[in-house]
């Protein structure tokens, strides 16, 4: 005899139910393998389900070390993973977190796939040469060909279209962040629960990339960036201005019969001055004088110009290599690049990084007294760049270790153009958010101490978490 129950419900489906009270908890995981600016990697899980938000490698170390630690990620076990922009601290351990997660998707916006695909060929190039300069054995840690096989997994998403994360009861929304063109926070809903990281965000315009453009209601976790925190906008300071005493510096140097080098990284940053060097031009603020760029730089711009019609930014259809008069393309090969009087030199790397465009163009530009460095982003403490910004003059510089010091004699200014949100913008969306919870990412320790200190004030209510390595965080 064959016993049968029968159930009668009419109440909402299971996956309903799911939806609305989700099975598990989720919970948060930082990869990075110390809490800092690095190689941003971190794991989002609730039950077998599993996502990544971005899979990048460290810019000041080396090797295997220079990579996340994808310990607590098993091989073959994410259901997706989310790069938000194409900078080397995000993507660029992907192919190796590829490796180990074969068929998972991929999903950004098509700007930063196409961006992606030109930083990490030309990764492997540089890999490959630190490989038989610097006897870095592991290097290069893939190969042209693997990038290739890879891309078969990355999938295209439109920013503001929410979409359902492969093979989970996750939705997902993409928002502009205003940092550089492509660049995504991701929304991720479970059930009721809404979580939102902003990756790397800007909230004022630039001159190509308009502000972020973010929600700010029903987040109850917030995953926020936290870059600039250590350090104060000073009183008075406006892009405008900024810009402005830029045109000032190159005026002064162009009259003074010398040459003006703004080191910028190849990414974003060269694209912007270039806009913003079109525009002084335009308003009659800088003279006509020949524009130099040159390397990865150009290669970048050629995709930004692909987009121009097809991203949200400002100046649409507005082609850089084409439209901006003063620029002097490079012939092919490996031309030296001289440093001509009343000239303008946009050159990577921002750092002036050992081997690097502006590395070795600045050995013999530094001690002409006619001459101006014009610094418009970050640079690293233990950077050329830096060593230049700090120095006084007359002080020899050591540019490489190949290289003999130089002393420096020509004019160096510093401008904040920074594509990071400031501390107190960050603060000012976290408090419109209210979020229950807010993880400081990406940011070194003080800089997190300042929001700390600023949110025990404005969110009360709210639990700040620093996340330490491989962590587990209940989100809810």
């Amino acid at each position: 005899m064959q016993l049968v129950i029968a159930t009668w419900y009419s109440g909402p489906s299971v996956a309903t139910l799911f939806r609305l009270c989700p099975l598990f908890c989720m919970r948060f995981r930082n990869l990075t393998r110390r809490r800092e600016i690095g190689a941003n990697c971190y794991l989002l899980e609730s039950g077998d389900q599993r996502v990544v938000l971005d899979s990048g490698m460290h810019p000041k170390l080396a090797g295997h070390a220079a990579t996340p630690d994808f310990g607590p990620l098993p091989d073959h076990s994410a259901n997706a993973i989310f790069i938000t922009h194409a900078h080397h601290d995000h993507i660029g351990s992907l192919p190796l977190l590829q490796r180990q997660q074969e068929e998972t998707p991929v999903l950004m916006t098509e700007v930063t796939g196409e961006l992606s695909n030109a930083m990490l060929h030309n990764s492997v190039n540089v890999m490959t040469k630190q490989r038989e300069e610097e006897n870095i054995h592991e290097y290069p840690l893939f190969t042209h060909r693997e990038l290739d096989g890879i891309r078969r997994n990355w999938i295209y998403r439109d920013i503001d279209r929410a979409f359902t994360v492969p093979d989970t009861e996750w939705e997902a929304t993409m928002f502009d962040a205003g940092h550089i063109l492509g660049s995504t926070g991701v929304l991720i809903r479970e059930g009721s629960s809404t979580l939102f990281y902003t990756g790397d965000v800007n909230f004022e315009h630039q001159t190509i990339c308009r502000a972020a453009d973010f929600p700010t209601s029903g987040i109850d976790v917030l995953i926020m960036e936290s870059t600039r925190g250590e350090h104060a906008r000073p009183e008075g300071h406006s892009r405008k201005g900024e810009k402005e005493r830029l045109a000032s510096v190159i005026r002064d140097t162009h009259d003074a019969g010398g040459a003006v080098l703004i080191p910028v990284f190849a990414l974003g940053k060269t694209q912007e001055v270039m806009m913003m060097l079109h525009e002084l031009h335009e308003e009659g603020l800088v003279p006509e004088c020949p524009i130099f760029m040159g390397g990865l730089s150009t290669k970048i711009t050629v995709l930004y110009d692909h987009y121009a019609s097809r991203s949200r930014r400002s100046y649409p259809g507005f082609r850089i290599l084409e439209d901006i008069k003063m620029l002097t393309p490079r012939k092919r090969g490996r031309t030296e690049l001289t440093a001509n009087a009343r000239c303008l030199y946009t050159l990577s790397s921002g750092m002036m990084t050992e081997h690097t465009a502006s590395n070795q163009f600045a050995w013999k530009f530094l001690d002409n007294p006619r001459n101006a460095i014009c610094f418009v982003g970050y640079t690293d403490p233990e950077s050329p760049g830096y060593k230049i910004r700090t120095a006084k003059e007359g002080d020899m510089i050591k540019l490489a270790r190949d290289l003999p010091p130089v002393p420096l004699r020509c004019r160096v200014e510093s401008f904040d153009l920074s594509a990071h949100a400031t501390r107190e913008q960050l603060a000012e969306y976290a408090e419109k958010v209210k979020p229950k919870k807010i993880l400081l990412v990406h940011g070194e320790e003080p800089a997190q101490n300042w929001f700390i200190n600023r949110f025990r004030d404005t969110l009360p209510a709210t639990e700040i978490i620093r996340p330490d390595t491989h962590q587990a965080v209940e989100l809810w």
